[in-house]
Order: C-alpha cells, then structure tokens, then sequence
C-alpha cells in the first residue's frame, strides 16, 4: 500500500451519504362524496405523515394523508364536505449510490421538499365523484458506512515542527467536568 517513504494510503471506514435521490409527482384521486356533487368549492389536504424505506437500488416513500373536498350538492343549494385518508407508496431512484456500501449498516431518511397539496379538483364525467390532481415531491438519502482511502504524509511532508499553534475557545481543563462514559452511551 506504500506510494513511498513519505506517503501511504489508508482505508478507513466511515459513515456517510452513499446514496441520493430526489422525485416529483403528480398523481390523480378519485374520492366519491355521499351525494353527486354539483360543484368543487374547495380542496385540501391535511394529516401528511410518511417515512422512508429501504427498498432495491431504490428508497421508497410510505406515507398517508386525509383529503378534504368542500363541494356543492342539489343544484347548488347545500353543502358538504367529504374526508378521505389516502394511503400511498412513492419509489424515489437513486441518482447516486456508492456501491462499497454496507448494506447492513444502511439508514435512510425522506424529506418532503414539496408537501402534497391539491392543484386542480373537479366533478367527475359522470358526476358521482371528484377527481383531484396532487402534486408532490421528495428528497432522499441512504447513509451507510463505507470505506474511504486517505493519503498519510510523513514528517517531513509538513515540516510542522517549528511552527507553534494557538487553539482558541477555551482554557486547558474546560473539559475535566465532562463524563466521557455518558458522552460514549449517546454515540
């Protein structure tokens, strides 16, 4: 492993991101109110909860959400609202994905970069439902540990010998109070 007497290279394992992707979509729901709705007064969607799996070369994100469609019914004269919980799987790819990884050690996390909201709801055809068009988007990362190499440079590479350092931010036994074995509990 040796480059020469002054340089080798060393592998060290580390945990760090290993994987990247990032996916934007619109998907249509069909939800069928208790009455044939005459017109769409408004649509929203509340209660977004979701979380990340691991799955193939891939993340999928596994969430829920409620719908609530505020419509008119009986030629315009009454009003109602219609609550729906839709359930969703989103496969987001990998644009990047370290293949050194340790599958063992993977974790993966999902931030919604674009919650779901309702961009256009309308009666159906054949006026029994509302049809709502959502808009959605992700942002994923798989971390996992990995080996990465470093080069090791000799003494003499940077001759730090003479040079004196000043380290700022505190006084020699700042940190005799610390609990090292509780610090180790948390890591």
């Amino acid at each position: 492993m040796s480059l020469s007497n002054k340089h080798q290279c060393r592998e060290i394992i580390t945990k760090a991101v290993c994987g990247k992707g990032r996916k934007f979509s619109t998907v249509t729901h069909t939800v069928t109110p208790p009455n044939n709705p005459t017109s769409i007064l408004g649509a929203w969607i509340i209660n977004h909860q979701y979380e990340a799996v691991a799955a193939g070369d891939g993340i999928e994100v596994v969430g829920t959400y409620d719908v609530n469609i505020w419509y008119s019914y009986d030629k315009n004269s009454q009003t109602d609202v219609a609550k729906e919980t839709v359930s969703y799987v989103e496969r987001v790819p990998l644009s990047y994905l370290d293949p050194k990884h340790r599958a063992s050690t993977v974790e993966v996390s999902a931030e919604a970069t674009q919650e779901p909201s309702c961009v256009e709801a309308s009666v159906s055809s054949n006026g029994k439902g509302v049809i709502l068009r959502v808009e959605r988007e992700y942002a994923v990362e798989l971390v996992a540990e990995t080996k990465v190499h470093v080069k090791v440079c000799g003494h003499q590479h940077g001759d730090y010998e003479d040079k004196e350092f000043e380290f700022v931010g505190g006084e020699e036994g700042d940190f005799e109070d610390l609990d090292f074995e509780e610090l180790e509990d948390e890591l």
